[in-house]
């Protein structure tokens, strides 16, 4: 795990079978579960990538400033490229590439529509704010 990373309450990120690496500045939010295929599927997450509340990451590679949706299910070989956003409860299935600068979406996930100039900001937004929320736990300085 790389630096300034968060792992949520009730996260699990289970290694037991294969590796599992995590690159800097990202948020494994509550209820995510992380795991891997035995010899066959290890999980790779790149930098600044935000990972929302239930979603599970299974043996698969997500790479640099990328937004897992809340209750998405990622699954063995599938590759998230950079700057792509995978929507909340969508099923990306096993070898699929959720391609670089869009969002997927839908059971089972399918490109929807290109990550807009508006979002672009909200990769390093997100990676922040849970950056600044883990000192809250660290230094009792809650800010609502």
């Amino acid at each position: 795990m790389g630096n300034n990373c968060s792992v949520w309450f009730n996260a699990v990120v289970r290694g037991d079978v294969h590796s599992i690496t995590i690159g800097d500045n990202t948020n494994i939010q509550d209820g995510v579960v992380i795991h891997c295929t035995y010899k066959k599927a290890k999980v790779v997450i790149g930098n600044n990538v935000s990972i929302a509340h239930n979603a599970v990451v299974h043996g698969c590679t997500i790479e640099d400033n990328v937004l897992i949706g809340m209750g998405s299910i990622i699954m063995d070989h599938a590759v998230v490229q950079h700057g792509s956003i995978v929507a909340a409860g969508a099923v990306v299935l096993a070898n699929t590439i959720v391609e670089s600068g869009y969002i997927f979406a839908g059971i089972p996930a399918k490109k929807v529509k290109p990550v807009g100039l508006e979002m672009q900001g909200l990769f390093k937004t997100t990676a922040d704010n849970y950056i600044k929320y883990a000192t809250w736990f660290t230094k009792g300085n809650m800010e609502y």
